[in-house]
């Protein structure tokens, strides 16, 4: 019995040196990595915009040549300068040519009662814009008169000027502008026919101005809001003022339009003489709609999309507007803040 016993320890001590052995001659096999834990995300009502970003011009928009009329220029405006109603803006033959606002411009001397017309009717609304008793005229501003209370105005405003007091007025000693404007340019010099170019004039206000293609302007209309993107990158409002169709290119390339934007404050782009400027228009928006990552759409075999719950169950969901990261979507069960599967 005792025998017995022996051979039965050592053949345990035996077969536990085996292993021991065996084992030491062998790696040690890594434990297997746990599965990757499941991502989820949340469906959020929310907000879709897409923007398109088109490049523009910052500046005073286009410039308009002024020319003067007959004689020597002997005094000229600077550049920058503003134009003022009833004031010199330029001499010509030593006489001053001041501004008046209109849509008319004076294209005879007005020299004598009982002439009538909308030139007329443009001396009688800057004169009383200036303060002269001028009477009343008709609305309609082809039936204007040059009264004798209109020439004694003329002769008052043409003493504030320095200049003889005979109640005539010239064409040629008025320019009519539509609205106030600025000198862009100066192109004469003191010398020269007053029959040529002179300066170029813009709006005293700063706007952007770009053109595009007509297929690229879209949704593009006037009084649409906009982001204006100052070349620092600060994002300040705007709105489109005018859409019109640009004149016919020499070059080709089919139509464009014109697009003039201002700024809602003019103080946002104060510090701005001219610069290149980004403008974001909104192409396309949603409000208060259900939203997921696009990471979160499950494609399907039988085709439309699915998302997923975080126990494996699909449900299937129609998609709306895509917009950059996010997409909008709606169906049975798909509420405000369940948690769904994402790949990201």
């Amino acid at each position: 019995m005792r025998n017995t016993v022996i051979a039965a320890t050592v053949l345990v001590v035996v077969v536990v040196t085996a292993v021991v052995l065996l084992a030491r001659g062998r790696p040690v096999e890594p434990a297997a990595a746990p599965p990757p834990a499941t991502k989820t995300t949340t469906v959020r009502k929310g907000d879709l915009t897409n923007t398109r970003l088109l490049q523009g011009n910052l500046g005073f928009g286009a410039a308009r040549p002024v020319k003067g009329g007959t004689g020597t220029v002997t005094k000229l405006p600077v550049a920058g300068q503003a134009t003022e109603l009833g004031k010199e803006l330029y001499r010509v033959d030593d006489q001053p040519v001041v501004v008046f606002i209109g849509a008319t411009p004076l294209f005879r001397a007005l020299d004598a009662p009982g002439i009538k017309g909308s030139d007329v009717a443009v001396l009688i609304d800057n004169l009383a814009a200036l303060g002269y008793q001028v009477g009343t005229r008709p609305k309609d501003a082809a039936k204007a008169e040059l009264t004798q209370t209109v020439i004694d105005a003329v002769k008052r405003w043409q003493k504030s000027l320095g200049v003889e007091q005979n109640g005539v007025l010239q064409p040629s000693r008025v320019l009519v502008l539509e609205r106030p404007m600025r000198v862009s340019t100066v192109k004469a010099q003191l010398g020269s026919p007053a029959g040529e170019e002179l300066f170029e004039v813009t709006s005293t206000a700063r706007l952007i101005t770009l053109q595009v293609p007509v297929s690229e302007a879209g949704a593009v209309k006037a009084d649409v809001p906009v982001t204006i993107v100052r070349p620092d990158s600060r994002e300040v409002p705007g709105k489109v003022t005018s859409v019109t169709n640009a004149p016919a290119q020499e070059n080709g390339g089919g139509p464009k339009v014109d697009i003039s934007v201002t700024p809602d404050n003019p103080a946002d782009v104060a510090d701005l003489d001219t610069a290149p400027v980004r403008l974001k228009f909104t192409t396309e928006s949603r409000t208060g709609v259900l939203t997921v990552p696009l990471a979160a759409l499950i494609a399907l075999k039988e085709g439309g999309y699915a998302v997923q719950l975080p126990g494996g169950g699909l449900k299937a969901v129609k998609t709306g507007l895509y917009s950059q990261d996010k997409v909008e979507i709606s169906g049975d069960g798909i509420t405000d803040g369940l948690e769904v599967v994402t790949a990201q």
